[in-house]
């Protein structure tokens, strides 16, 4: 759930900071104060878009942090694939950052993450039904996930099953699509696999090739550098510099002057032995940097031989793979589909075999979740009805319409889908008389505000998402069917913490945390603040809601008679 929000500099908050409870928080205030504006912010931590128009004026930066108590089995596995590590105390704390130059720092405990998975963790944690959200209720082709969602664990299942058929399906299709395409494009291609492939064999590539060409031109293209070093190094070793005395010679000329002392003391005779030792070790050396000279060669035509190779490699390496091994694991897999191509016949008539097998497949699977759909529905049609009368649509019908196309194309092929054969559309008749139409010939706000609110009441069940937020669900309702709406929320909120944007006192009074959105001014600015009421605070609030700005006593015993009859609806409902 959501613990608290933070928000700095967007609009017209400069500082706000919300401490949310378990159960149905409720939002209230003035029309402008900044109720959506707490939504739109919440709507930022959860990946959403944002324009930098929305920071306040002013302001450079703005920000938003929210802190969430999570359950580790729910974000576990996202949160490992990110590389973030978990908090012992199941706290989840989510920071984005936006500047006015349109830069975004997003962060998940403290490290910094993409929008993308901002989007993906806030799908697991926080569902947002904002005003004009139900239009992704309008749009058909969400209906079939609501009635997957419904339908639960065993639908899911077949779903995955199919979902992997599905995918050996397509492989299929394809590789048979590109072995039968038409002549010409089969031509082409056998023309260009035998190009690459003479290319890649014609070079004889080595393993590490490419390294001990490159050690190769190094020491050619230094030889002249090398022969002047070991030269030099020689010289002053055996012949000295200039007529000085050479290293050997003034080594040696040492050890003498030293054996002739050797006889006084023992001290004298071991550094005759260290210097003797030295001496043939630099005798050694001498040696071995003179055959070192005698070998260096400069070749100006092996230099040439050498860059000429190493570009073919790099060639090779730019078109067909990063290393050699790569180069030669490719030429590997398009020898392996030049003969795939040239005995096509034979392998055509295996993979439409394999295709027939899928297909077969893949449809039992498709009638399968359309036997499993089916029984969902009947149960969602029931539900969804009853919610329906609970929210006084007493006339509505509702009714979940599953269309099974099995048709093939001109190709005998069937047309599956993410999902299978099915075609799933919600209609209702929101009066007594009126046909069944689909949910986008609905012109009433306020139907459909209730009819999303029986979906979500009903989905929250099955649903794992802990935080529900409903933005001015109560748009185009009033009277009894508000009345509705609220009890709805606060059973909701049972099992679910529920945040809600409201102008009604019908919803506002079954609140369990009632927070006031309000604007403030002054001659220098305009801010918004949010306020926790409390006892009377709670009550006046109510009362402003039903009759304005002018509270008076008889709204305000209204208020208290609404609050009173929403503590005995939890109470008798047990939430």
């Amino acid at each position: 759930m959501l613990v608290q929000l933070e928000i700095r500099n967007i609009a017209l908050i400069d500082l706000v900071s919300i401490e949310l409870t378990r159960g149905l928080n409720v939002l209230s205030g003035e029309t402008g104060a900044g109720k959506s504006m707490i939504i739109d912010s919440i709507n930022a931590i959860l990946g959403g878009r944002i324009s930098k128009d929305i920071i306040r004026t002013g302001r450079e930066k703005a920000s938003v942090q929210a802190v969430f108590m999570v359950e580790k089995e729910k974000v576990g596995d996202l949160l490992d694939s990110y590389g973030i590590d978990a908090e012992e105390d199941n706290t989840l704390v989510v920071s984005r950052e936006f500047n006015i130059n349109g830069k975004n720092i997003c962060r998940i405990n403290g490290k910094i993450v993409t929008v993308s998975m901002l989007k993906e963790l806030g799908e697991r944690i926080i569902d947002v039904h904002g005003q004009y959200d139900n239009q992704s209720l309008l749009r058909t082709e969400n209906h079939i996930k609501l009635l997957d969602s419904f339908g639960g664990e065993y639908i899911d299942k077949l779903k995955q099953e199919y979902t992997e058929a599905l995918q050996v399906y397509k492989s299929i299709n394809n590789r048979i699509r590109n072995l039968s395409g038409n002549a010409g494009e089969r031509e082409r291609r056998i023309d260009l696999l035998k190009y690459q492939i003479d290319e890649i064999r014609k070079a004889k590539l080595r393993i590490g090739e490419d390294e001990e060409l490159s050690r190769q031109r190094l020491l050619l293209s230094n030889s002249e550098k090398i022969l002047d070093a070991l030269s030099k190094a020689y010289e002053l070793m055996y012949s000295g510099e200039y007529g000085s005395v050479s290293i050997v010679d003034g080594l040696n000329e040492a050890i003498s002057c030293i054996n002739g002392i050797a006889r006084f003391d023992s001290r004298y005779e071991s550094i005759s032995k260290r210097l003797e030792d030295l001496y043939y070790q630099l005798e050694d050396i001498a040696e071995e940097i003179r055959k070192e000279k005698d070998e260096v060669e400069f070749d100006p035509e092996l230099l040439e031989s050498i860059d000429e190779r190493i570009d073919l490699i790099f060639r090779l390496k730019k078109k067909y793979g990063k290393t050699i091994k790569d180069v030669l694991e490719y030429c590997r897999g398009i020898e392996r589909e030049l003969e795939e191509i040239l005995g096509s016949e034979e392998l055509l008539q295996k993979l439409y075999g394999q295709l027939e097998e899928m297909d077969s497949k893949l449809y039992d699977l498709s009638v399968r979740l359309n036997e499993e759909r089916r029984k969902a529905a009947r149960i969602l049609e029931d539900r969804i009805g009853s919610e329906l009368d609970d929210l006084e649509m007493k006339n509505a019908k509702f009714k979940v319409e599953i269309r099974f196309d099995d048709k093939r194309d001109s190709s005998a092929r069937r047309a599956y889908s993410d999902s299978g054969l099915d075609h799933v559309e919600f209609l209702i008749s929101p009066n007594a008389g009126e046909p069944l139409k689909p949910l986008s010939k609905i012109a009433s706000g306020g139907e459909m505000s209730r009819i999303m609110l029986a979906i979500k009441n009903i989905l929250a069940n099955v649903d794992s998402i802990p935080t529900l937020i409903f933005d001015e669900i109560d748009t185009g309702i009033s009277g009894l069917a508000a009345q509705k709406v609220g009890e709805k929320l606060s059973y909701i909120s049972k099992n679910h913490q529920v945040i809600c944007v409201t102008h009604l006192a019908q919803i506002a009074c079954m609140a369990d945390s009632h927070y006031l959105i309000e604007k403030v001014s002054d001659s220098v600015s305009t801010e918004t603040r949010v306020i926790r009421l409390e006892g009377k605070e709670v009550d006046r609030e109510i009362a402003r809601i039903l009759g304005g700005a002018n509270i008076s006593d008889t709204t305000l015993k209204y208020a208290k008679e609404l609050l009173q009859n929403a503590r005995k609806f939890k109470k008798s409902a047990c939430i």
